[in-house]
């Protein structure tokens, strides 16, 4: 293929290729050449456009003509244009050609195709040749077929296209011509016909104008009989030349004269006919009507609506809003009673109401921005109310005309029914956006909805009740008002028949709506509906008039009260199964008598009654399966048997009693099977045969002729298979009305008023009862026969097959779909189950019935039988038996030629390998892959292509690496199909596009290879993926782009980016939903790897985009009023930016969600990078729908900055002008929903700066780098930008939206908190927002906001005061008052509480409040800077929130309890829970619980645990249950505690919750949870009472152990270290319990001079270790655990594997070296609670020596700035406390730890760490553990060494510490060292005068060492110190500098003279006898003295001397953290 890369066609090449490799290697020359060609070819141009033309006449296919025309029209576009009238010529000469042979038809198509194509880019260059151009092709169009209409008609379009209005001459014939084709028997012609007059149109005014009557009737008889894309394109035509017709302009009117501006009316009148009458001229349709007939199918009418929408969108929202009254006018007026006949029956008033709501939501809901529904809202309301007069008036007129005027009710119905559900829809879409709708007092919308709930008709009843429910979904806060304000009236009317079915309706509805609303209801509520409920029920026998009625609503609010879920039914269950029981007879008897004495009225109320049950308890198992226990079921099943009896007799009773009691059975049996198929099969098995046979009756019964194919079968066919079945069963835009499922609607089934409407509908659509049976019994037979014995099996299959043989024509086929449906559900069953089939003889006659629906004439039942058939292969798992499957479908293929065989036997050898995978051998694989490549080229049937493709994709799919040996072959079949099919096929092409994606994913990563073999195979698939994208149909471009996406995912390099994503903007508009869904999936994949590339090459691709914008498809019907407005986003605000525009059009939600993916894929890509970009485009979102609200500039005109006003200003200009200012903002009033997800954005973003770097978060910095490079950019910069975006969402109507402000601006203030103003130093920049934040926080705690906001504002208030951004206290006031008045909303207890939401709500309130006021109280306690007037506003209402605290925490503390101590809990609730809610609220203490018990411990820690007043201190709370009460009964309670009571109650409860929670904290335990409970811990035991309880009780042993897990399971290092200092308290109270005891035996004995040893501690009595009772153990376990971590070199089991080897010395981290340090300070206090009496003071010692050293040795590293690391630092002065504890010293212990302690002198490797040991060891230890000789041996030498070391540090050390021993006082221990080492100190320091110091470091080594020999002089006996300063003072004279050299001396050597003068200054008079003979013994010393001091004394009187601070040696000597000696 590399070849065909070249200007010109390689002909060489060419020629030695196949015929099948030449079409190939044509197109993708082709392809190649459409790249190249705007290059200059000017030289090439003749031969190119020779060759071009050539490939005419080679018979090219569809693909490969339109790439030749497009090749030549850019070749004559961009060459010389000389020949292109011979191309023209050359063209026409083909057309005419009289050769109508099939071989020449490519050709001529091909010269049609080039025509279009090249008067299209050239345009009006071709003079006038283009009447004989357009006369010669229109005249071929006389003969010529399908496939010739279908490509002049687009070849038509093209001309019109290039000539514009040039072309008038010709107008009237295209038109003539077109007019046929749009009537053409083939649907593609009819669609390229549609887009021929569309084009024509818009310059042939009479199409518009004298014609549209014409136009209008002709789009009529198009949509008859028409399919999905016909309807499309048509409606498209039509919609648009009406909307030309409405706004032409007057100037085109004065310069024709024949041209009339119709008048909107006019307009819209046209649509009417069409609607109302059809296609049918007036004559015929009047006598349709005359005869009782309607004459208008079912095409026309939807082509009609979708006509209405694009008409509408056409004129765009800005039209719809002014003229939005005469439109809902006119819409509602097409199913009101002026037009009867259009709603004559049932079926036609459904369809044409879903017709009118289709209509009203896609403009009302896809065009208008929130304000404008608002009042569109108003408006449907106003027409509610006038049609509630009408009926008013002739429901109250008594008159003879009544009659007359109940006929117009009844007719005015449906105009209601559509109504009320578009405003249930507009306010369900708005949310709480809607509020101010519903307060508009003017409007009335509740009591317009409510007033029409007494309609007579049952419809409209239904509607106002379903609008109730929506308004309640869309606004939480009023479903309990109005199940009050229902349930009141429902009480008050039910005598009225209406107002009982009506009242409850609208409670069914509004229960229902409660699982949507978050915050739910008050508890008690159910209570009043049961209530209603058996009130009901009880009293439906008193009237009769009413008994249905009654008996209905009864039970349908008991099971709507099923659906508030196990919470809340299980309160009623006992009242509810008593009712159920009572519902039916006891015994067969009874049911006998029953029968016998019943009459019809009776029967219709008691069968009424008991379907209601059946549903109540339906409904019960479906909503409450947590209460369907074995007791329940068990009471649930008595009356089951006699229900089935009921339902056996049914029959009888219905002949007995006639015709007005067939809906009532049918309901009741629709129930019964609805019911049973959800309950255990095993519980009703004794009544299996009683109900198939009724289930069988179902089935084959007579009097049923509804055909249920449409709604049985699709669940049963496999998703994939439904492609195969065209577009009514695909998921489309318009699914809402092409739905071809027999109408469903609500009235048929008032019970599906509570449950949820299905997806894409906006009201559930119960289908008729006739068919809902059917549906149930096909459930009900899958899971009944799955149970049955295998012999019942056989009987039954036989008799199904008996049934279907018996009937005929269309009433066989009904009940083959009823029996096909029910075996198939069967299998279904079985194969979820695992069960058999059964024997031989089970399967025959299964085999015959699929086998025989397999060659069904209805393709659906054609596609569930084979699936049936696979389902069987897969129950029998008998791989003979599968082969036989096969081999007769294999067979059937082979010999029929029908059509209905040879597709149902092709899917079926792809379903079996769908649920098989490979049958079996290879061979197998041929034989099916070779029947299907012939199938798939059988051109005389598409049908077939399509499905043996399909099939083929199946096995390529299933087969996986098998099919590797047929990947070529098949690859090239699907090539050559792709470029010979016609594109009007489009399905043949959709299956192609399966196989494609089939392949490729069957390749997988092997298109990744760069041989040759591997390049062709991924040449084919790209060229494969090319013509795809090149096809007209959608569905195909769709299959492409998701080809292209896999192809991209496995070899990324080979997939041209560019041109994928300039095809997936193209598409992004498209108005077909699959191919939208295809583009986002594609879109979603790409972004994730290559985001930033995808977002420039859509920009830029839209920049480069010289032609006109409009893409080959419509745009989104729903979403945009001008094709082009995508691409200007997408310029203006980038691909992002046109995601988001879309999103908030978008009404699909999968799609939503795809685009809400892709967004949040780029944004993590990039956003950083395009910070500006991104924030601009949020900030746009937000500001949107805030520019024109007022209330934000007049909360805070600050926000508005300069920049924005000027903004604002343009935008106020641009909005004189409408239609530019959908232009003028990218955002157009987007939804509240797009505005959420717009703040989540901001939230991510900031989260992805903060991963980003510190300069996101530090202004100075961000500014630095500013300037150093203006592209940088930074989060700080924009952060007036970031709170006046969490500003605008925090203020808005919308709740949801207010939650996200908030969340925002919690972000915000918790991420910029710290962040300092440079312009202020000691200001922080958020400062200066405080009265933003206040403003934006202020409205959340207005007294009708919902709690969830409330509770979410609290935490931004406590953030907000515990950030420190404030100081003042004036301004901080502002947002403390808000927390102080929602402390008071608390403290007005329950009776204050809110009636709106269930009680969990007041609960997630108050435990907000209290949790925001805990952390407020942490935070003051931290702040240093003005704390106490920070501290005095807590400080007033601490006392309250104390009492509050300590009750939450009780009830958490409760709440925590487990299921078997329920019954101990209080049975009012806890403080701020009840009872009933105890599981709604469990949640919210779980989020509160940890900063309480924090804020209450640091209360306790701050009052010293003494609760002031102990009768009221926590005992006056106005709640149920306080802590001082727990657990007892009320009679117990009033009795009063004494404060250590009290206390302990207090200390067990914080305890206990803390050790419950820190046991097993929960995996998703939030770390803040953790950390908070430790703290708290912490601040507890930093009391004495507390530690007291714990220092002597076994407590302190468990706590420990609780610990030691947290740390095994958490490693976070802020954890393990809040820990660690828990344990460290805890063992302080041990000690302090050990020396109290010690205390009082002393007083107690009287013996205080007694020796002062410790005799209390652990293992006084055990002497050992005891595990789980031990606290040194647990204590050493836990640290054991945190060192070993830290160094696994300690472990002894470790260190001796070959894993770790013994390294060198390592610095930990500083978390690391923090945790090490804490351990080891726990670890040196161990000893103080070991008793010296026992033997474990003596067996803990090694182990604690053996770390503390074993860390020494492993973190003695050397850090550059001299300082000890912080581990051994820790290490020295743990060494230190132990060597130092009185246990070395106590009589019991003395000898042992002797012994001990000289075991542990070891060696380390740090000179100067060791040397520090040893010191610590000889300085703390008794003088009996060093003074051993060998170990003092040991010591010394290493001195020695260290004197002797290079290192000047190692000898400064040494010197240092020789010099603590030195001056021990114990002589025994210093003077060994002395007598060693004073030798060679002396001669090191003497070797100095030769060598002199040459830096600080030498300076101080010899200073020090000076220091030593001083101390020495000064301990020396008598006749040693003459000796010893006859030593130093010559080495100190000889250090003096004379005058003159003092001058040009070094820094070292002047500090070394000025320290020597002083050392023989001060040692001259001390020791004056010495100093007088050495001075007379050398004249030339005392000459170097006296000198030094003359020059001394000089340089005083210039400065003083300088002091031993300023000494450059001193500050870098090692000081250690703690004084070790």
């Amino acid at each position: 293929m590399e070849l065909a890369h070249s200007l010109l066609l390689n002909e060489e090449a060419y020629n030695q290729l196949g015929e099948f490799q030449k079409a190939e290697f044509i197109f993708e020359w082709l392809r190649f050449l459409e790249k190249l060609l705007p290059a200059d070819v000017r030289e090439k141009q003749k031969k190119l456009a020779e060759q071009l033309i050539s490939l005419l006449n080679s018979s090219p296919g569809p693909p490969t003509r339109r790439l030749i025309a497009k090749n030549l029209a850019i070749l004559y576009s961009i060459g010389d244009t000389f020949s292109v009238y011979q191309t023209v010529d050359k063209c026409n000469e083909l057309i005419r050609s009289k050769d109508d042979s099939p071989s020449y038809l490519p050709t001529k198509l091909a010269a049609v195709v080039c025509l279009g194509y090249l008067y299209k880019k050239l345009g009006r260059i071709l003079g006038n040749s283009f009447t004989d151009t357009v006369g010669n092709v229109l005249k071929a169009m006389k003969n010529a077929e399908s496939q010739g209409r279908y490509e002049i008609m687009l070849g038509l379009q093209n001309i019109l296209n290039g000539l514009g209005a040039a072309a008038t001459p010709c107008h009237r014939d295209i038109y003539k011509a077109a007019r046929s084709c749009l009537t053409d028997r083939s649907m593609a012609v009819r669609c390229a016909a549609a887009k021929c007059l569309l084009e024509l149109q818009k310059e042939a005014v009479f199409m518009w104008s004298t014609d549209l009557d014409s136009v209008a009737s002709l789009c009529f008889k198009s949509f008859d009989g028409s399919s999905y894309d016909v309807r499309i394109a048509v409606s498209k035509l039509l919609g648009t030349v009406l909307s030309r017709a409405v706004t032409c302009k007057q100037a085109t009117a004065s310069a024709r004269q024949n041209v009339r501006k119709i008048s909107l009316d006019e307009a819209m009148e046209l649509l009417a006919t069409g609607f109302l009458r059809g296609s049918s001229g007036f004559l015929r349709a009047s006598g349709d009507i005359l005869k009782g007939i309607s004459s208008v199918s079912r095409d026309i009418r939807v082509g009609v609506t979708q006509a209405y929408v694009v008409f509408v969108s056409t004129l765009g929202g800005q039209w719809l809003e002014r003229n939005f009254s005469a439109l809902l006018s006119h819409i509602l007026d097409l199913v009101s009673q002026s037009h009867p006949k259009a709603i004559q029956t049932q079926m036609d008033a459904i369809c044409c109401r879903r017709c009118i709501s289709f209509i009203l939501r896609a403009t009302v809901g896809g065009l208008l921005g929130e304000k404008a529904q608002i009042a569109a809202a108003k408006e449907i309301c106003q027409a509610i109310w006038k049609l509630k007069k009408v009926v008013d008036v002739v429901m109250s007129d008594g008159n003879l005309e009544t009659r007359i005027g109940t006929t117009d009710v009844t007719a005015s119905q449906h105009v209601f029914v559509c109504a009320l559900h578009e405003l249930g829809s507009l306010i369900h879409g708005l949310g709480t956006t809607a509020a101010p709708l519903l307060q508009d007092s003017s409007t009335g919308v509740l009591d317009a909805v409510i007033s029409v709930i007494l309609h007579p008709s049952i419809s409209v009843r239904l509607a106002a009740a379903w609008c109730l429910r929506c308004i309640a979904v869309a606004l939480p806060s009023y479903v309990s008002p109005l199940l009050d304000r229902c349930i009141e009236r429902l009480s008050a009317l039910k005598s009225s028949p209406e107002a009982v079915t009506g009242y409850s309706f609208a409670v069914a509805a509004l229960l229902g709506a409660v699982k949507h609303c978050p915050l739910g209801i008050p508890h008690g509520k159910g209570k009043v509906i049961m209530t209603v409920a058996e009130d009901l029920l009880c009293s439906a026998s008193q009237n009769s008039r009413i008994s249905i009625q009654r008996t209905q609503a009864g039970w349908l609010l008991v099971a709507s009260l099923m659906t508030l879920g196990p919470a809340v039914v299980q309160h009623y269950l006992p009242r509810m199964l008593l009712l159920w029981k009572c519902v039916f007879p006891l015994s067969p008897k009874d049911l006998e008598t029953e029968r016998s004495r019943g009459d019809s009225f009776t029967w219709q109320v008691t069968l009424e009654g008991r379907a209601g049950a059946l549903c109540a308890i339906k409904t019960f198992v479906s909503y409450c399966g947590g209460l369907l226990t074995d007791e329940v079921i068990q009471r649930l099943l008595p009356p089951i048997p006699c229900a089935v009896d009921l339902l056996t007799r049914l029959p009888s009773i219905h002949k007995m009693y006639g015709n007005a009691l067939k809906t009532p059975s049918m309901t009741y049996r629709h129930r019964l099977y609805e019911l049973l198929a959800l309950l255990p099969p095993k519980t009703y098995e004794g009544k299996f045969c009683a109900i198939l046979k009724e289930l069988v009756a179902d089935f084959t019964a007579t009097d049923n002729q509804m055909a249920a194919s449409t709604f049985l079968l699709p669940p049963l066919c496999h998703q994939d298979d439904l492609l195969l079945l065209g577009p009514f069963l695909q998921e489309t835009d318009h699914r809402f009305i092409e739905d071809n499922i027999a109408g469903g609607s609500l009235e048929y089934d008032p019970y599906s008023i509570y449950e949820k409407a299905a997806e894409g509908d906006s009201v559930p659509k119960p289908l008729p009862p006739a068919l809902s049976v059917i549906s149930a019994a096909v459930r009900l037979f899958g899971v009944i026969f799955s149970h049955v014995a295998e012999s019942q099996r056989l009987q039954v299959l036989e008799k199904l097959l008996a049934s279907i043989k018996q009937t005929k024509g269309a009433r066989q086929q009904t009940v083959q779909v009823n029996i096909v449906s029910a075996f198939s559900s069967f299998l279904k069953h079985l194969a979820s189950c695992k069960g058999n089939l059964g024997p031989e003889e089970v399967r025959r006659p299964a085999l015959t019935l699929v086998m025989g629906a397999l060659e069904s004439n209805n393709p659906l039942l054609r596609c569930a039988a084979a699936e049936s058939l696979a389902r069987l292969a897969q129950v029998v798992a008998d791989s003979a038996f599968t082969a036989g499957l096969a081999q007769v479908s294999f067979d059937k293929l082979k010999s029929a030629r029908d059509v209905v065989s040879r597709t149902g036997h092709s899917l079926a050898l792809g379903s079996l390998y769908r649920y098989l995978g490979g049958i079996g051998s290879t061979q197998h694989l041929n034989a099916c892959v070779g029947i299907l490549y012939t199938l798939s080229q059988d051109s005389t049937s598409p049908d077939v292509q399509t499905w043996a493709l399909h099939s083929l994709s199946l096995i390529i799919d299933s087969a996986g690496p098998l099919y590797h040996v047929h990947v070529e072959p098949t690859l090239s079949l699907v090539v050559m199909l792709l470029l010979t099919v016609p594109p009007a096929y489009a399905e043949v092409h959709q299956s192609l596009g399966r196989c494609l994606n089939a392949l490729i994913t069957t390749l997988g990563p092997e298109l990744q290879g760069i041989n040759t073999a591997v390049s062709a195979l991924r040449t084919s698939c790209l060229l494969g993926c090319a013509v795809m994208q090149d096809n007209p149909d959608c569905l195909v471009q769709a299959q492409a782009i998701s080809c292209l996406q896999q192809l991209h995912m496995f070899a990324p390099r080979h997939v041209n980016l560019s041109s994928l994503v300039s095809c997936l903007c193209v598409n992004l508009s498209s108005c077909y939903l699959l191919l939208r869904r295809a583009v986002l999936a594609c879109l979603r994949q790409l972004v994730q790897r290559e985001a930033a590339e995808v977002s420039e090459h859509a920009v830029a691709f839209v920049k480069d985009c010289r032609e006109d914008f409009t893409p080959g498809n419509v745009p989104i019907i729903l979403s945009v009023s001008r094709p082009d407005i995508f691409y200007i986003n997408i310029r203006e605000v980038g691909l992002e930016g046109a995601l988001l525009s879309l999103l908030d059009k978008e009404l699909d939600q999968r799609l939503c969600q795809d685009i809400k993916e892709t967004l949040s894929h780029m944004l993590t890509s990039v956003a950083v990078e395009k910070l500006s970009f991104w924030l601009k485009l949020c900030k746009d979102v937000l500001a949107a729908s805030a520019e024109n609200d007022m209330s934000i500039a007049r909360l805070l005109p600050e926000m508005l900055d300069t920049t924005q006003e000027e903004e604002g200003t343009k935008e106020d200009d641009d909005v004189l002008t409408f239609e530019s200012d959908e232009r003028s903002h990218p955002f157009t009033n987007p939804k509240w929903s797009t505005r959420v997800f717009a703040a989540e954005c901001v939230c991510k973003i900031i989260s992805h700066c903060e991963n980003a770097g510190r300069a996101h978060f530090d202004i100075t910095l961000a500014q630095e780098r500013k300037q150093r490079d203006s592209r940088g950019d930074f989060l700080v910069l924009h952060l007036a930008d970031l709170i006046r975006m969490a500003f605008m969402a925090a203020t808005d109507h919308s709740d949801q939206l207010r939650l996200s402000g908030l969340q925002t601006l919690l972000v915000v203030v918790r991420r910029f908190a710290s962040v300092q103003e440079p312009e202020f130093p000691g200001h922080v920049i958020l400062e200066q927002y405080q009265a933003n934040v206040g403003a934006a926080l202020r409205p959340a705690f207005a007294p009708e906001t919902p709690p969830d906001v409330t509770a979410k504002a609290c935490q931004v208030c406590s953030a907000w005061i515990a950030s420190g951004v404030v100081s003042d206290l004036n301004d901080l006031r502002r947002v403390h008052q808000l927390l102080i008045s929602s402390l008071t909303k608390v403290q007005a207890g329950k009776e204050a509480q809110s009636q709106l939401y269930n009680e969990s709500a007041s609960t997630m309130e108050i435990l907000a409040v209290l949790k925001a006021w805990a952390e407020v109280n942490e935070s003051y306690r931290d702040f240093t800077s003005s704390a106490d007037g920070l501290l005095d506003l807590v400080q007033a209402d601490l006392g309250t929130l104390s009492k509050l605290w300590l009750a939450a925490l009780q009830d958490f503390a409760l709440l925590t309890l487990p299921s078997e101590y329920a019954s101990q809990l209080p049975v009012e609730g806890g403080a701020f829970y009840t009872a009933e809610t105890i599981e709604n609220a469990r949640p919210h203490y779980h989020n509160s619980w940890a900063l309480i018990l924090y804020a209450t411990a640091l209360w306790l820690t701050s009052t010293g645990f003494l609760v002031v007043d102990p009768d009221e201190g926590v005992t006056n709370l106005s709640r149920p249950v306080t802590p001082t009460t727990m657990c007892q009964d009320s009679s117990s309670r009033a009795a009063v505690k004494s404060p250590e009571d009290v206390n302990t109650d207090i200390f067990h409860l914080i305890l206990g919750i803390s050790v419950e929670f820190l046991c097993s904290p929960r995996s998703d335990s939030a770390m803040e949870n953790i950390t908070a409970c430790l703290h708290a811990l912490q601040a507890f035991l930093d009391v004495p009472w507390p530690r007291s309880k714990i220092g002597g009780d076994q407590l302190g042993v468990e706590l420990l152990n609780v610990l030691h897990r947290l740390i095994l399971t958490r490693e976070s290092p802020d954890i393990q270290l809040a820990t660690l200092e828990v344990v460290r308290q805890i063992l302080f109270a041990a000690q302090e319990h050990v020396r109290e005891k010690r205390r009082s035996a002393e007083v107690d004995d009287g013996a205080a001079e007694k020796e002062t040893l410790p005799e209390f501690g652990e293992g006084k009595d055990t002497g050992g270790l005891v595990p789980g009772k031990s606290l040194v153990f647990a204590t050493l376990e836990l640290c054991v655990c945190i060192l070993v971590r830290q160094l696994p070199q300690l472990n002894p089991k470790v260190t001796g594997s070959p894993a770790v080897k013994a390294g060198k010395p390592q610095l930990l981290s500083e978390s690391g070296s923090r945790l090490v340090s804490a351990a080891l300070v726990i670890l040196s206090d161990i000893p103080s609670v070991c008793s010296p009496e026992g033997r474990m003071c003596v067996s803990v010692l090694p182990t604690i020596l053996y770390l503390i050293i074993g860390v020494l040795r492993e973190t003695a590293v050397k850090l550059p700035d001299g300082q000890l690391p912080l581990t051994v630092a820790a290490s020295l002065q743990a060494l230190k406390g132990i060597l130092s504890s009185p246990m070395a010293r106590a009589e019991k212990s003395r000898t042992a730890w002797t012994e001990l302690l000289r075991s542990a002198l070891v060696t380390g490797d740090d000179e100067k760490i060791l040397l520090t040991a040893i010191t610590v060891f000889i300085l703390s230890t008794s003088p009996e553990v060093t003074t051993i000789e060998c170990l003092q041996k040991h010591c010394i030498e290493k001195f020695k060494i260290a004197l002797d070391s290079k290192d000047p540090e190692v000898q400064l050390k040494c010197y240092q510490l020789l010099l603590s021993i030195f001056q021990y006082p114990n002589r025994a221990v210093s003077y060994p060292y002395i007598h060693s080492l004073t030798p060679s100190i002396v001669g090191k320091l003497q070797e100095t005068e030769k060598t002199k110091p040459e830096n600080s470091a030498e300076l101080q080594v010899i200073q020090e060492g000076i220091k030593a020999v001083a101390a020495l002089i000064a301990i020396a006996e008598e006749e040693h110190r003459a000796y010893l300063v006859a030593c130093l003072l010559p080495l100190l004279i000889s250090f003096l500098l004379d005058e003159n050299s003092l001058g040009s001396a070094t820094n070292s050597a002047r500090n070394l003279h000025e320290f020597a003068l002083q050392n023989v200054m001060q040692i001259g008079p001390q020791y004056s006898s010495v100093f007088k003979k050495v001075m007379a013994s050398s004249p030339t010393m005392k000459a170097r003295l006296e000198s030094a001091v003359k020059g001394n004394q000089e340089s005083i009187k210039v400065k003083t001397t300088p002091k031993h601070a300023k000494n450059p040696g001193k500050s870098s000597s090692i000081q250690l953290k703690t004084n070790f000696f």
